[in-house]
């Protein structure tokens, strides 16, 4: 029996509350799909999820079609895949099996998924919700990156298997609670959860839920956390860069010098595999984003942003900056950029004429954000 629980109704009386499982496992698949803050909001630094799709096909080999059916398929900010299995408690799979076909759905996942297959399941489940794909992305990323770029860091983590598996279930049985544990201090990069999402209910139709994340031992957060809380330099930055990109190098290092000589802040980014910097017009009170350039040799246009800084709340000015861009030998960016964060490749300004094309563009967005 569990320790009693008590809902405080607006009057002062107790509410009891007993706890009750899901009649239906779909009940609880329902409400994660529905509310994923469920699944690590007692976690520190909880990543907030991006739902891709339920009931998600995995190939169990490279010729063969699906033959697994994974529960839900989330994403982070940082474009981490999070693998969702759910079970009650009542299922006795959930103290044996469910270990086995977890890790046969990570590991075929990883193998076969393709970034366009995931891409297209987002825009299915998004018209299915009747919601814009892109608008639902722009929002869920906030200031982080341009879709395309987390699009990549999403291939790249699927590459790297950084992967997040999470298995939840109303109650997490012993049995289970240590192999999430061991999995964690383990597996690297990939990361191993249990999400005990118990239900509480009373009369008069009231309901609770109480989240417990399981698995973050100590061991595996110390050794896990050190990597995330990176935030970038310029040593680690141009290193990064010239792996893939070795000729992209001297132009990231001018547009960091330009952006010294115009006294503009560097904000360092934080990205687990990718790293950024973003020369920023600081003012008391403020500061203004204009473009960001990361280590996949790709610049981020902040039109986003800019259409809310007073001088460019008219479009009129964000559309002589798009155009000034889009005469840069090699960039195309489309019309409906101006409402969110494209990218530009930055081998564009490997030319010196495309350089100096971007330069003046930018310094006259840096020049009417400093006269508004």
């Amino acid at each position: 029996m569990t320790d009693p629980v008590y809902l405080v109704s607006e009057d002062d009386t107790l509410v009891p509350m007993r706890e009750t499982p899901y009649e239906y496992e779909t009940d609880l698949q329902r409400l994660l799909a529905n509310h994923p803050e469920l699944l690590l909001s007692t976690a520190d630094d909880a990543p907030a999820l991006l739902l891709v799709k339920q009931e998600v096909g995995v190939p169990g080999d490279e010729n063969e079609g699906d033959n697994f059916s994974l529960d839900h398929l989330f994403l982070d900010r940082e474009g981490i895949p999070t693998l969702v299995e759910v079970k009650r408690s009542t299922d006795t799979r959930i103290r044996r099996e469910v270990i086995g076909q977890m890790l046969d759905y990570a590991a075929n996942a990883v193998a076969y998924w393709s970034i366009d297959r995931l891409r297209g399941m987002y825009t299915a489940t998004c018209d299915k919700q009747g919601a814009d794909p892109d608008e639902a992305l722009a929002d869920f990323l906030e200031s982080t990156v341009d879709p395309d770029t987390f699009w990549e860091k999403v291939k790249t983590n699927l590459q790297a298997g950084k992967v997040r598996l999470i298995f939840a279930a109303d109650t997490i049985p012993n049995r289970l609670r240590r192999v999430v544990e061991f999995l964690n201090e383990q597996m690297d990069p990939a990361e191993v959860l249990a999400i005990e999402v118990r239900q509480f209910t009373g009369d008069g139709g009231v309901r609770m839920v109480a989240p417990r994340v399981i698995g973050q031992s100590a061991k595996a957060e110390q050794r896990k956390g050190a990597l995330d809380a990176r935030r970038w330099n310029e040593s680690e930055f141009m290193a990064k860069l010239g792996q893939q990109h070795p000729m992209l190098v001297p132009v990231a290092r001018n547009l960091l010098a330009w952006a010294n000589n115009q006294r503009l802040y560097i904000w360092w980014g934080k990205g687990k595999q990718m790293g950024s910097f973003f020369p920023l017009l600081s003012t008391p009170g403020r500061n203004y984003q204009v473009f960001a350039v990361w280590t996949n040799g790709r610049i981020e246009i902040e039109f986003m942003y800019l259409k809310e800084y007073p001088a460019f709340t008219g479009e009129e000015a964000l559309w002589e900056f798009f155009r000034r861009l889009n005469a840069i030998p090699g960039v195309q960016i489309p019309e409906d950029g101006i409402y969110r964060r494209p990218s530009i490749p930055l081998k564009a300004l490997v030319d010196e004429t495309g350089y100096r094309q971007f330069i003046d563009a930018v310094e006259w967005v840096y020049q009417k954000l400093r006269q508004q």
